[in-house]
């Protein structure tokens, strides 16, 4: 009575889908009533005896998909409710028994403590009965998730979760079935929401008794093409922004006397880094000058965190400036008119004659990456004392 007390106070209710899962589901439900008052569960166009089972239950909420539209579209559709009905958390597990509800209260303790996060059940990895290829999975799935959010988290597959609700409210998503959990997993992530996990016991029915609905190359596709695009964003958007982001959170006084002002670098060194990062985000490489210019430092040996910095120089407030110098200093390599002027620089403009602007760009990007480390060599040489030898 003490934890659903508890989880009332928190507003939070226990969302559980069901596809074909009969075998289990009153059991399941049985066990998390112990320990929620608000249990929700969402039957998605099962077709065995489930509707039945549910109509037995007292003093739990039904939702019925006519047809079955995936584990994603069965938890969108308890989220929804959830939110409709004033709960501000939602505790998710599967239908078919591998998640024990005594875990609850681990959930509960971590959305007591405020933070606001998404919390994933981590199961161990190595535990009797999980079959090799969930292990495989698992740590292929963790592994992209740390590309795409630079999170290192344990267990991105687990379908026990607890989600903050009011985090979603206006969220578009674009998966429906298994990919939803990684999805709104990445997602939460570049949202800037704590991610944490609790450890989480599961079961694995021996083979031959175990019900799964995941189909491996359907669904295997599915995620796979979910990762390429979220990598994709992540690296043209999501990562560009949070290096940004950093550096406003820090202290940028304390940035510039480490890497400038008390660095054991020479002053050639420096510049050409800065020279470096400018060209880097000048030239046509839309999304990928930081990348770019982090890995050219890397080879030239020049330093990184200067050249990534430097690189920033096409934030969005100085795109128009770019883009018109690019087309300027094209016209004039190319000897072409100018046919544009600062207020209708566009990217549109850019489409309309991509070889002047490519060509100018290059050009625009070696003077300014001159000018930048001609104004940087004189301001360490008159302001930055010798490095120590």
């Amino acid at each position: 009575m003490e934890i659903k007390n508890e989880l009332n106070r928190l507003s939070c209710c226990v969302i559980i889908p069901v596809y074909n899962n009969a075998g289990t589901l009153a059991e399941v439900i049985a066990g998390v009533q112990r320990y929620a008052g608000a249990v929700i569960v969402v039957n998605d166009g099962s077709t065995d005896a489930t509707p039945e089972i549910l109509s037995a239950i007292p003093s739990i909420t039904v939702l019925t998909h006519p047809a079955n539209r995936g584990k994603g579209g069965a938890l969108r559709t308890g989220f929804r409710y959830a939110l409709h009905n004033g709960f501000r958390y939602a505790i998710t597990l599967d239908a078919d028994g591998q998640h024990f509800p005594e875990d609850i209260p681990l959930f509960a303790e971590a959305i007591a403590k405020g933070s606001g996060a998404l919390v994933l059940g981590a199961r161990r990895l190595k535990q009797e009965n999980m079959p090799g290829k969930n292990t495989f999975a698992n740590r292929f799935s963790n592994f992209w998730v740390w590309v795409e959010t630079g999170k290192r988290l344990e267990d991105t597959q687990s379908g026990f979760r607890a989600y903050p609700l009011r985090a979603f409210a206006d969220a578009k998503f674009f998966t429906r079935r298994y990919d939803f959990e990684l999805e709104i997993l990445v997602r939460s992530a570049w949202k800037g929401l704590p991610v944490i996990t609790v450890p989480v016991r599961v079961f694995y029915a021996p083979e031959g008794k175990r019900v799964s609905h995941f189909k491996p190359l359907r669904d295997f596709m599915r995620i796979s093409l979910l990762n390429v695009f979220l990598v994709l964003l992540a690296l043209l958007w999501f990562r560009p922004f949070a290096f940004v982001r950093s550096l406003r959170r820090e202290n940028l006084r304390k940035w510039f006397r480490e890497h400038i002002l008390q660095s054991s670098e020479p002053n050639r060194k420096i510049t050409l880094s800065v020279m470096l990062g400018v060209f880097m985000g000048i030239v046509p490489a839309w999304g990928w000058q930081m990348l770019a210019a982090f890995s050219l430092a890397h080879l030239l040996r020049l330093n990184k965190a200067i050249a990534v910095v430097a690189s920033n120089i096409s934030v969005p407030p100085m795109i128009p400036l770019i883009l018109f110098g690019s087309f300027s200093c094209g016209a004039w390599a190319l000897g072409r008119p100018l046919a544009l002027s600062l207020h209708t620089a566009s990217f549109e403009a850019v489409y309309r004659d991509l070889l002047q602007y490519i060509v100018g760009s290059f050009v625009l990007a070696v003077l300014c990456a001159l000018a930048a480390g001609a104004v940087t060599g004189l301001l360490l040489y008159f302001f930055r004392k010798p490095p120590l030898k």
